[in-house]
């Protein structure tokens, strides 16, 4: 199976759009931020490196690996846009002083993932290459957040009172994939292999029921998969954003090893897509007929 070209011949697309249930029957709510696979000419024409190259940030196919979340009465959110372009999963401040002319102003965030390289507005792709030859128009920056970042949120906000409003509850699932192998450091020893398959990030028990974060743990470890928490990945600005446990909101991140399902290096889905496929709607239906966390009436939820 041929991975998606970022250069198809498509109409602009909108920012993201939404797999809707039939009926909503599921406080669940799966966001996929950094599938999309939109790579608008422009931004093309204007970055140093290969569309191949700008492929390497991409969580490909993950918005098809959790396709099955309207089955089974959830929505599924997924962004148009790929995160080389604009990371929604960063804060809209996140904006990074070496990327743009003129810099940011003074109340930008100048976080951890910004000094990598990695604010809202990305300055480098997989394994630290340049996107640009040098520094873009803040203004370019600023519309980018406007026109794809806000209506990401604006959505994602949407489900998930959406969700708490019926149930009582909202429990959002931010599914993403990791590569096979991690920077070390090490000039001797540059890569080592991440030694999981599956990584949940619940930002050390901060954003979600710890029963519901065991029920996914178990849920993968008895198919037979390594399972890790919170190490490499805790979660990023979705999974810490959405989560409000007091309000009965939370929030998980799964991320998969990319080794599981496709080639790294040519982006073809392997064989094996449709296990993995197979193995994350058998969660998506498990999660949703088990639902375990407490549920409000609709009239509790609204007082």
């Amino acid at each position: 199976m041929q991975a998606i070209s970022p250069c198809d011949d498509n109409p602009v697309p909108s920012p993201c759009e939404i797999a809707e249930p039939a009926a909503l029957t599921s406080p669940l709510v799966f966001s996929s931020p950094h599938s999309g696979r939109f790579y608008p000419p422009e931004f093309l024409a204007a970055s140093r490196l290969s569309p191949q190259a700008l492929r390497s940030s991409e969580d490909m196919a993950v918005d098809q690996l959790f396709a099955a979340a309207p089955i089974h009465g959830a929505p599924l959110l997924k962004a148009n846009y790929p995160r080389a372009y604009l990371d929604v999963n960063r804060e809209a401040g996140e904006l990074d002083p070496k990327l743009f002319d003129p810099p940011p102003p003074a109340h930008a965030k100048c976080t951890l993932r910004v000094a990598a390289g990695l604010g809202v507005a990305p300055r480098v792709v997989s394994e630290g290459h340049a996107i640009y030859a040098g520094k873009i128009p803040l203004s370019e920056g600023l519309a980018r957040i406007e026109a794809v970042h806000r209506p990401y949120h604006a959505q994602l906000r949407h489900l998930m009172e959406r969700a708490w409003a019926k149930f009582g509850v909202a429990i959002l699932i931010d599914c993403h994939s990791m590569p096979s192998r991690m920077p070390t450091g090490n000039a001797h020893r540059p890569y080592e292999p991440v030694a999981a398959d599956i990584v949940i990030g619940d930002r050390y028990g901060a954003s979600c029921d710890p029963q519901f974060a065991h029920q996914v743990h178990a849920f993968f470890s008895g198919l037979g998969y390594r399972v890790a928490r919170n190490k490499p990945y805790a979660g990023g600005f979705i999974t810490e954003h959405y989560a409000a446990r007091a309000r009965n909101h939370h929030a998980l991140q799964i991320e998969i090893n990319r080794a599981l399902y496709m080639d790294e290096k040519t982006f073809e889905l392997l064989p094996a897509f449709e296990r993995v496929k197979a193995d994350m709607a058998h969660l998506v239906a498990t999660l949703a007929s088990t639902q375990p966390l407490a549920r409000a009436t609709p009239r509790q939820a609204a007082e």
